[in-house]
């Protein structure tokens, strides 16, 4: 499948410090949280989360103002904890809404879709606040309809046309570059022992919320010391192991071999769940390559801007869970700023 031209736009962002923003600009970030539901009959089906504020008397999406220091993705899974009692993890991404406030200010607010799991479901707790009255549960072929904004129906539309091609249901693989190492040299004459700086120990640490609100399930290494390093703070944080592949170093990619690196990507595909592939910057164009390779995924420019990072920066691609052969479904592209 061909990324639409949506779709194509690598999305930028911030993984550390508050995004940069005018002074006039509010930035927000928010979901359309969703989850499958079967009729009596056994069709499924899928209802969408609206939000009723009592102060704006509207109905819309959960969403809200980024907190200092916060990326989108960060506050986007914060929000909706709090408006709505749902533990979210982010899918693919539907686009950015701007409009206008008063005082000549403006209001950016990046959206993205997030499946409720039954578990999310059973443990949820929605206490009505000062800001969010009610919760409710709508048929998605009703949503529409109930929303209060125009420009919350346009982003709506871009999640149904994502339903109707079985690609709302989403799993991520993020290509990730390994944080700022100290340079090779008489201290540190072996490449692959060469540990993080400590401006690189800073991003390590500042990756963690906002890589955690894709929710990995699985982390994948280069078995040198400054991407073991990098994920290490990522993993202490989600209780899980770090599982270090020589198929991702910089050594196996010098001699040329890219065999198992090719079954790596086709075994992180067959298994249909989020992950993360940290690694090396010659090592990546090929990473993103043979992802587009595995998933019948065109060619192009987006590819390389996908793997183009600097130290600590990452690429999430999103693939659909129903349909993986359906190839790349959308790239969002994290800079670390620092």
């Amino acid at each position: 499948m061909s990324p639409t031209a949506t779709q194509k736009r690598a999305k930028r962002g911030s993984a550390s410090a508050e995004p940069a923003a005018k002074p006039t600009e509010v930035l927000a970030a928010g979901t359309v949280c969703w989850r499958r539901v079967y009729d009596e009959h056994g069709d499924p089906g899928i209802v969408v989360l609206l939000i009723h504020r009592a102060k704006q008397r509207d109905v819309s999406f959960p969403k809200g103002k980024l907190d200092p220091g916060e990326s989108m993705p960060q506050a986007a899974v914060r929000e909706t904890r709090e408006e709505t009692g749902y533990r979210v993890s982010l899918g693919v991404n539907l686009g950015t809404i701007h409009y206008a406030l008063s005082g000549g200010r403006s209001k950016t607010v990046q959206y993205w879709a997030a499946k409720v799991s039954s578990k999310a479901e059973a443990s949820a707790k929605f206490k009505p606040n000062d800001e969010v009255q009610a919760i409710e549960w709508v048929p998605a072929d009703r949503v529409r309809e109930r929303l209060s904004y125009d420009a919350d129906r346009e982003l709506y539309d871009v999640f149904l046309r994502l339903v109707d091609r079985e690609l709302v249901d989403t799993f991520s693989v993020t290509l990730l570059r390994h944080a700022k190492a100290e340079p090779r040299s008489s201290t540190f004459p072996v490449d692959h022992l060469r540990p993080l700086a400590d401006v690189g120990e800073e991003q390590a640490e500042t990756l963690v919320p906002t890589l955690q609100a894709f929710g990995p399930r699985r982390i994948y290494s280069s078995t040198a010391v400054r991407c073991l390093s990098t994920v290490a703070p990522l993993a202490e944080r989600l209780g899980k192991r770090v599982r270090a592949k020589q198929a991702l170093s910089q050594d196996t990619w010098d001699e040329g071999d890219l065999s198992s690196l090719r079954k790596l990507v086709a075994k992180v595909i067959g298994r249909g769940r989020n992950a993360i592939l940290c690694s090396h910057r010659p090592v990546l164009p090929d990473l993103a390559r043979q992802l587009a390779i595995v998933t019948g995924s065109p060619q192009g420019r987006y590819l390389e801007e996908a793997a183009s990072l600097p130290p600590a920066g990452f690429s999430v691609l999103h693939f659909s869970r129903a349909r993986p052969e359906a190839g790349i479904v959308a790239v969002e592209t994290y800079p670390l700023k620092h």
